[in-house]
């Protein structure tokens, strides 16, 4: 926030900027309770021929917004304005569309990711596929774009938001294909969504935003319950709104809010491996004897299986796809599929994951990121280093038996793999559910367990392992102007879901009084 003092006259032929330090002794201030100041508006009154003068208006943001709101309440031609310049941390669908929203009501947003800009980031992607030297700050998980960059950009998505339709149609004109708008279940395809997130990028910067790329967020400054300024690259910035859009591997965002004592919650997520399959098996599986005929689409599936409360599922499947590396700190290997527009590669993989909550790693909102963490580490020791990834084949993984049989389906891991043994990496919990899952999705699904079905792991980041709390205005009940927002935050699963919620949340800052610039 900042307070507007409005009628200081300045002689005419003296510099109008002083008004600034006028309004500081006209409200009794020292310099040293001021954080920024500008001149807000300058008028030239010639009312009075002998007394031509500038009338001038002065914004100043204080050190301390609590005495911001009593000066206004006291004193005459003094009113509190914001921070019209919102902060959104994070360019992934949450932080893309909050932004997008902001910027085309005049808001002007500042952006801020931690890394590069998507041409750059896909080129540091492919070096780590290529050579197993990893960017931590520019990787799957984080650049322009979000992890969804580097997945099959699907779009289905379940909740019934009306907002989901003006997110499709804003992908469709920034070039994603025009089918996504009436296909049951819509996708982009990585190679088309990245000239997707280029378009909405020139959008922002058109409409008055600004993006940092290479900018990671280090410090959020709270004060009287209000946001007043948030560091990155080194660089104070005051600003009263900020969202925080970070991602659900933003980890080092994560122990900031604990430190900073906010209100963060342990939320369920899952665990598992990739299972990949020859393309040409799922599509018998699902068509029969139509398989392979040209009117058909490429096969897709999603199954699932509860057991006494517990959940093992299929998630993010990629039709003629790869599995991708896509760990984001050194030490720890993470699996990840992705696949192109065409979908015409001979392999299809998907998550077979199995669900975790603090039953199995704890209470404390931590215990989610550590375990995660844990197991990402045992599957880079399993996979014997240089970020190869474990992989086990169905009949051993179901014999329960260390090893992979390598038949009819070729690894598409780019790093290569090492077979081994999964009873080693997870809990007993989790590896009998994924062993139940695997049995019984072969039984809907002729196929899924065949042999020489391979399993590749470990795959953690499904969801965000925590939730930062939020009240009903959308900001952290903490934190005035603190927004918490889409998936790394707790409040979406999927690219139109973030999406959505980060337009929810624009529409929250532009409804809170505070003005477009």
């Amino acid at each position: 926030m900042a307070i507007l003092v409005q009628n200081i006259p300045v002689p005419l032929g003296e510099d109008p900027a002083t008004a600034c330090q006028k309004a500081l002794r006209r409200l009794g201030l020292r310099p040293a309770q001021l954080a920024e100041s500008h001149l807000a508006k300058v008028s030239l009154d010639a009312r009075r021929r002998d007394r031509v003068r500038y009338v001038c208006s002065a914004e100043l943001a204080l050190r301390d917004p609590a005495l911001e709101e009593r000066l206004a309440a006291r004193e005459q031609g003094v009113r509190l304005v914001r921070d019209h310049r919102p902060v959104v941390v994070g360019l992934g669908p949450a932080g893309m569309f909050c932004a997008l929203a902001l910027a085309g009501q005049g808001y002007r947003p500042l952006v801020l990711e931690r890394g590069a800009p998507v041409e750059r980031r896909v080129a540091a992607v492919e070096r780590f596929w290529r050579t197993g030297e990893l960017d931590p700050a520019c990787n799957v998980q984080f650049g322009e774009g979000g992890a969804g960059t580097f997945s099959d950009g699907k779009l289905t998505t379940r909740i019934g938001d009306e907002r989901c339709g003006w997110v499709l149609r804003q992908l469709a004109a920034f070039g994603a294909p025009e089918e996504i708008l009436h296909r049951a279940k819509p996708h982009i395809g990585t190679d088309r969504l990245r000239q997707v997130v280029r378009n909405v990028r020139g959008e922002i910067l058109r409409l008055g935003g600004e993006i940092r790329f290479d900018t990671r967020l280090e410090e959020i400054e709270i004060a009287g319950g209000r946001v007043v300024s948030c560091t990155a690259g080194g660089e104070k910035i005051p600003c009263s709104r900020l969202v925080l859009a970070v991602g659900h591997s933003a980890r080092d965002t994560f122990a900031l809010l604990f430190d900073k004592g906010l209100p963060v919650a342990p939320k369920p997520f899952s665990v598992g491996v990739r299972v990949e399959h020859l393309q040409g098996d799922i599509d018998r599986g699902l068509y029969g004897d139509l398989a392979g005929d040209p009117h058909l689409p490429v096969g897709e599936y999603q199954l699932s299986r509860r057991v006494d409360g517990q959940g093992v599922y299929t998630f993010c499947m990629c039709p003629g796809g790869t599995v991708v590396p896509a760990a984001s700190e050194e030490g720890g290997v993470v699996v990840n599929g992705m696949s192109e527009y065409a979908r015409s590669g001979p392999n299809a993989n998907s998550a077979l994951v199995a669900g975790v909550d603090s039953r199995d790693f704890g209470q404390d909102p931590r215990a989610g990121i550590a375990f995660q963490r844990q197991l990402e580490r045992a599957a880079f020791a399993l996979g014997g280093g240089g970020y190869r990834a474990p992989c086990q084949s169905a009949d051993a993984f179901l014999a329960g038996r260390p090893g992979a049989n390598f038949g009819r389906v070729a690894p598409s891991y780019a790093l290569g793999v090492a077979p081994a043994d999964f009873s080693r990496l997870f809990p007993p919990r989790v590896y009998g559910m994924l062993q139940l899952g695997l049995r019984d999705f072969g039984r809907k699904l002729p196929g899924f367990d065949a042999a020489d079905t391979l399993l590749t792991g470990v795959e953690t980041r499904t969801s965000s392992p925590v939730r930062v709390l939020r009240a009903e205005d959308l900001c952290s009940p903490a934190a005035f102007g603190l927004y918490p927002c889409g998936e790394g935050a707790g409040y979406a699963g999927g690219i139109v879901s973030a999406a959505v919620d980060g337009v929810r949340v624009a529409q929250a800052i532009m409804g809170s009084g505070s003005p477009a610039r």
